[in-house]
């Protein structure tokens, strides 16, 4: 059975209380909201029953912030794009934050098995003021269980429309990329921490987080394979290869805190399911 599946989520300021109302058809809702750090922050948790996708399913996410609006969107586990005898299997998310909103967008990784075909798309439009703390994991195979990634392919694609665009396609059988010395170099994990605004950094913000995320990378242990950049005045990216997902995972959540205190002047409160 291929799935079709489609969730409009929207975050709105209501009696001083960040509200989340959503639909969606098909397999693909959100649960209980959440208030963890007070009436102010909206955390939700979206889920996906089927578990993954297999080629031919499609999955659309709208997560729009209304002005003012904070929210924390987290998946209780990963994306997993199935094998596929051809057809295509898309998840398509499309954020869009309105004046002064905020939005933490932190769904687990996105495991791509070995022969899935597979295109992941996140699209970000942000109005002045607003700002989006962010990031996407890949993992190529399960290299724990002894199942690498050996045919197939995915496509990556993010955006901010006229700002910042990244896309290639990741093709298990371009030995060059997957295992050369200015490609993957062997890793299987790719992961992108980005903190985008609506309004250009003041140059002393920026270069502050800018540093906060080097000095940290620099005592890790994934420093040889990661760096932090500002393509443009309106977005900081930190980048990273590991070989399993979970070292790459410790470093983001480490850095989106640091940047989360430094520039909101908030705790890094970490979702609950991640504790669970």
């Amino acid at each position: 059975m291929v799935w079709h599946a489609r969730l409009n989520l929207n975050y709105q300021v209501e009696n001083q209380r960040c509200v989340a109302r959503y639909d969606h058809s098909g397999p693909l809702r959100i649960l209980q909201s959440l208030y963890p750090e007070g009436d102010t922050i909206c955390h939700n948790v979206l889920v996906h029953p089927p578990g993954g996708l297999v080629g031919g399913d499609t999955l659309e996410l709208n997560v729009s912030v209304g002005p003012g609006a904070h929210g924390l969107v987290t998946t209780p586990g990963a994306t997993r794009f199935y094998r596929s005898d051809g057809p295509v299997a898309t998840q398509t998310t499309r954020l869009h934050l309105q004046e002064n909103a905020r939005l933490e967008w932190l769904p687990l990784e996105a495991i791509c098995y070995d022969a899935c075909n597979a295109i992941n798309k996140l699209q970000l439009n942000l109005a002045p003021g607003a700002q989006c703390i962010g990031w996407d994991i890949t993992a190529l195979g399960l290299p724990h269980a002894k199942l690498p990634f050996m045919s197939g392919w995915l496509d990556q694609h993010l955006e901010i429309p006229g700002v910042w665009l990244e896309r290639g396609r990741l093709r298990a059988d371009d030995h060059r990329l997957m295992d050369g010395p200015t490609g993957l170099a062997g890793h299987r994990c790719l992961a992108t921490l980005f903190f985008a605004s609506g309004t250009p950094w003041k140059r002393s913000d920026k270069e502050t987080l800018i540093d906060l995320a080097r000095d940290t990378l620099r005592e890790h242990p994934l420093a040889p394979t990661g760096g932090v950049t500002s393509p443009n005045t309106r977005t900081l990216v930190l980048r990273v290869l590991a070989p399993t997902v979970e070292p790459a995972m410790q470093l983001l959540r480490t850095v989106r805190q640091q940047w989360r205190a430094q520039a909101w002047q908030m705790a890094g409160q970490d979702p609950r399911i991640w504790a669970m």
